[in-house]
């Protein structure tokens, strides 16, 4: 077996053990950290040893670094961990304005349309829950949804991706929900904690995996 199936067999193990043993579950514990982190870092792992472009090793090691902050305990993490995740989508974002568009057609401006009229939607209907946070969701509702319109208009062998993309969009919605709206002291709930992993792990592994697919 090559390194680079190695690391992304690796990382979806990891993924997968954090997805059954600690994606719903609160609090912070070294084998937590070390299993979620892990998970993206393989990723990038793979990507680089399979070649792929510098920009997707970088956004996906930027979320590692993002999963990092957020698998520790406590508010503080919040934003640092959301900075993290800002700059891995502006490598995103640099990364799908260069890859081939989709030929002109109705079906992508519309989804784009539908994607950013709907995040806009979303993020007023939460504004009133985000209190000091309103500022830095605004501007993290900016770019993944920049990120997610990008994806939108890809060329049909990006596919993968674009699907990826999606899950990751979706993953950040459910989150967000979770984050924001939940009653202080009420525990995770379970479906939308795996849902927002399985997600945004797997949105993850397909991006990298059908950036891949495509530079082979």
């Amino acid at each position: 077996m090559t390194p680079d199936f190695l690391a992304l067999a690796g990382a979806i193990a990891l993924g997968v053990l954090f997805w059954v043993f600690w994606c719903w579950r609160d609090g912070s514990s070294i084998p937590r950290v070390v299993v979620k982190t892990g998970s993206t870092t393989l990723l990038a792992l793979f990507a680089y040893l399979a070649g792929g472009p510098l920009l997707l090793v970088a956004a996906l090691a930027l979320s590692s670094l993002g999963d990092a902050f957020l698998a520790l305990d406590g508010e503080k993490w919040l934003k640092p961990g959301m900075a993290a995740f800002f700059l891995a989508h502006v490598a995103y974002v640099v990364l799908f304005w260069g890859l081939p568009l989709a030929e002109k057609n109705w079906l992508v401006p519309a989804a784009q349309f539908g994607l950013a009229l709907g995040g806009v939607a979303y993020v007023r209907w939460l504004s009133p829950s985000l209190g000091d946070m309103r500022i830095p969701v605004f501007a993290y509702t900016g770019i993944i949804l920049l990120m997610g319109v990008l994806a939108l208009r890809l060329d049909p062998q990006y596919l993968l991706v674009t699907i990826g993309a999606m899950m990751f969009v979706a993953s950040d919605t459910i989150l967000a929900r979770q984050l924001f709206t939940r009653p202080e002291g009420a525990p995770p709930q379970l479906v939308s904690s795996l849902l927002v992993w399985g997600l945004y792990f797997f949105g993850q592994a397909l991006i990298a995996w059908g950036m891949i697919a495509v530079a082979a």
